[in-house]
């Protein structure tokens, strides 16, 4: 248990490295109290809307009002033991943006292009359209690297970014007896 909630003791922390061990434990506890949560807002009657609502796109995909609110309170321990998980294997803390390049633009480019083919402008499938969907692709691509990133083992011993979060320093002479 000390693993799950160590991001959260460490909040605002983004020095430092975590292990894989940190990362991966309190990544379990969000699921585990997500799926707690749904089934209390559930069952509360605090859950979002299940219908779908033409005057709200968004209605049916809200979450519930006590998981929202554990979402917005976990998001920054959650950018900031990615930002260590990724300073245990020496990389920047600015590689979590990958993804978020293509993502962007191809959502803006997806979307300028459904309206233009739902206008009449473009008539058919836009190439506005494909090329969003081709960088939509791109930034799942750059998630599926950082979740690699995520899974593999940390640089060992001390690197820019601070000491081995496991404590070993291969670097030190091993002392017997």
């Amino acid at each position: 248990m000390e693993w799950m909630i160590l991001p959260l003791k460490r909040y605002f922390d983004f020095s430092g490295r975590s292990r894989r061990k940190e990362y991966w434990m309190y990544t379990l506890f969000l699921v585990i109290v997500s799926i707690v949560l749904a089934i209390l807002d559930n069952a509360l009657g605090l859950d979002g809307s299940a219908t779908a609502d033409p005057a709200d796109p968004f209605g049916a995909a809200s979450g519930g009002l006590l998981g929202n609110i554990f979402a917005l309170g976990t998001l920054i321990p959650s950018l900031a033991v990615s930002v260590r998980r990724l300073h245990d294997l020496d990389r920047s803390g600015w590689w979590i943006l990958l993804p978020m390049g293509p993502i962007l633009v191809g959502a803006v480019l997806l979307g300028v292009g459904m309206v233009q083919s739902l206008g009449g402008m473009g008539g058919g499938t836009s190439s506005l359209m494909v090329v969003g969907g081709i960088a939509l692709f791109a930034g799942f691509i750059c998630s599926i690297v950082l979740l690699v990133w995520y899974c593999t083992a940390g640089t060992a011993g001390p690197n820019r970014f601070g000491e081995d979060p496991k404590g070993a320093d291969l670097d030190a002479p091993e002392v017997f007896g």
